[in-house]
């Protein structure tokens, strides 16, 4: 092996980077706590832990500043392995190490999988209302709507991250092209009567000659709400069919006729369909006697799948979730005395922390008999 490759390999074996990776976490962890208190959860998740590092601006440039949680994670991932190949032994002397090291990097590897492909919808139901679909809280698209047949709805939705990066849309369900014309992440959204020397509109069409958009500050706090908006316009093979302004600020669709077909156009929380349907039967919102706190609130739902048969009845209550198809529904929050709002996640990896954990346990518990009964034998000696 030439001096330059054992070089690399006695630094991913070494200690020195554990215990480095290990201080490098620490500080990660806790500037990240105080920076929450400015983003909120996500916000922060998305900055220093599902990221491989954590950027800053200064002026108009995006600067890495210090290693984000895929970089320090995978690092300690491969010191971990590195460590296993080259130093230890198998022996069953070591089999506690051995299966508490397997657990680690399972936890490893599952945050890396939750990171990755974990998905987090809501679902808000009045009493006695079905829906078939979850909503995105932090993502948005752009509905592109066929409402000519009254008993049926064929949906184009575009992401929003089309919409940021302007690129054009050609679909095949539609005889007309999408080309962005500007995008805003967070705005306000006003009548032009209320906005005196508000520019003109670049909206030719729908409501958009009559409201100003005005760009703000993205908000990222927990609570915070953003309003994005866009300016779209719609072009058919004989020319421009107009430009629209399409906000989730502005609520109902905007609608248009063309190609002899009926068409409305709006931007909407992203939705996330099922091949089975949600019934809220009933919402119970208990409080402390006396105060306006919450003790308990619940949902009872049902859910009805396409073979149809009676439903399954539910009751979903705090810390007391359902799993069904891949999914996972909370009781998170509620509005009014008849409106529940479930979480609704969808990770593939759930059941990793469990195995890791039971599996570290077990390792920990296997290593000290191992000690023990050693100890034992020595002292009967």
């Amino acid at each position: 092996m030439s001096p330059i490759l054992k070089e690399v390999r006695s630094l991913f074996v070494s200690l020195r980077l554990t215990v480095t990776l290990l201080a490098l976490s620490i500080v990660l962890v806790f500037w990240a706590t105080l920076d929450q208190v400015h983003l909120g959860v996500w916000a922060v998740q998305q900055k220093f832990f599902h990221s491989f590092f954590v950027v800053e601006k200064f002026g108009e440039m995006q600067v890495p500043v210090y290693p984000g949680g895929y970089l320090i994670g995978g690092l300690l991932l491969v010191n971990l392995l590195a460590a296993h190949v080259y130093r230890f032994r198998l022996g069953w002397k070591k089999t506690g190490i051995w299966i508490t090291h397997a657990g680690v990097i399972l936890l490893l590897v599952g945050e890396l999988v939750s990171g990755l492909v974990q998905k987090d919808y809501s679902m808000r139901l009045d009493e006695g209302q079905t829906k078939n679909y979850s909503e995105s809280a932090r993502h948005n698209e752009l509905a592109i709507i066929d409402a000519s047949d009254p008993n049926f709805d064929e949906v184009v939705a575009i992401p929003e991250s089309l919409l940021a990066h302007g690129t054009v849309v050609q679909s095949p369900k539609l005889p007309f092209r999408v080309v962005p014309r500007g995008y805003f992440p967070n705005s306000e959204i006003q009548m032009r009567s209320q906005v005196p020397g508000a520019p003109p509109s670049p909206a030719t069409s729908g409501m958009g000659p009559m409201v100003a958009v005005t760009p703000v500050e993205v908000n990222y706090t927990e609570d915070g709400h953003n309003i994005p908006a866009a300016y779209v316009e719609l072009v058919g093979t004989d020319g421009t069919l107009g430009t629209w302004v399409v906000s989730i600020g502005l609520g109902n669709p905007q609608t248009f006729e063309y190609a002899g077909k009926s068409w409305k156009i709006l931007m909407r929380p992203e939705r996330h369909y099922q091949p089975f349907s949600v019934t809220l039967e009933k919402f119970s919102h208990d409080i402390y006697p006396g105060t306006d706190i919450p003790k308990n609130f619940s949902s009872k739902i049902r859910i009805d799948t396409p073979e149809g048969g009676p439903g399954r009845e539910v009751l979903i209550y705090m810390n007391n979730p359902l799993r069904y198809a891949g999914l996972t529904y909370y009781q998170a929050s509620f509005d009014t005395d008849h409106t529940s709002i479930l979480e609704v996640v969808r990770n593939p990896g759930w059941l990793f922390p469990y195995i890791s954990c039971g599996a570290i346990a077990l390792g920990l518990v296997i290593q000290f008999l191992i000690h023990l009964a050693a100890f034992a034998k020595r002292r009967r000696a």
